[in-house]
């Protein structure tokens, strides 16, 4: 199927919430489209390059957003809030008229299988770890709280949203494939995290 497609320099999990200034012309103009359609377009993150103006590249696996709330502030720029439903892969990008397009098709999760409750509490208590160390050295902002959803897939996805983590490795676990793997990268992640903070520590 053919979406309209938001590039963006962050990754949107499937459930999350995505807050969105828009101002660029092409987006004000997608954002109208998307708002008098279907409500939904495409995600997908910025290997390299800017959201502003173009000549971005574009990673093929992204989100389908829905469009939950859009308004226009004073100063004209359009507020919006979406949240992510299922994940896409990118199977061709069409022009850039009047704003980024693509035939996508879905990237569906696989069946959970055994043994993700015990990989959300590894999940979970790396976390937890990783965060106090980073407040213990002077980190400010950090929550340490989080209300999971009941269902265990669901779960695997706000714990990728609630990592600390970067864009780049927040893609490669919207790639990845299976929620027991997911965290079990994601474990890993934030393991060497605090793997390299301990260190930093040592060396004083």
């Amino acid at each position: 199927m053919q979406l309209p497609m938001f590039p963006l320099g962050s990754v949107l999990f499937p459930g999350a919430v995505l807050p969105l200034q828009v101002f660029e012309p092409r987006y004000r103009a997608l954002v109208t489209d998307v708002a008098a359609g279907d409500g939904c377009f495409g995600v997908v993150l910025i290997n390299r390059g800017s959201d502003i103006g173009g000549g971005d590249e574009r990673t093929e696996v992204g989100s389908i957003a829905d469009l939950v709330r859009n308004g226009e502030a004073e100063d004209g720029r359009i507020l919006i809030v979406a949240v992510g439903r299922e994940r896409i892969r990118v199977s061709d990008w069409l022009e850039d008229d009047p704003y980024p397009r693509a035939m996508v098709e879905p990237f569906p999760e696989g069946e959970v299988r055994s043994g993700i409750d015990v990989a959300i509490k590894k999940v979970v208590a790396a976390r937890s770890k990783l965060l106090a160390l980073a407040i213990e050295m002077g980190a400010h902002g950090q929550n340490l709280d989080l209300d999971l959803p009941d269902d265990p897939a669901a779960a695997a996805w706000s714990l990728c949203e609630a990592a600390p983590v970067g864009s780049f490795d927040r893609q490669r676990l919207i790639e990845t494939d299976g929620a027991v793997e997911r965290l079990e990268l994601l474990e890993r992640m934030m393991s060497d995290q605090t793997t390299d903070l301990v260190e930093v520590l040592r060396r004083g």
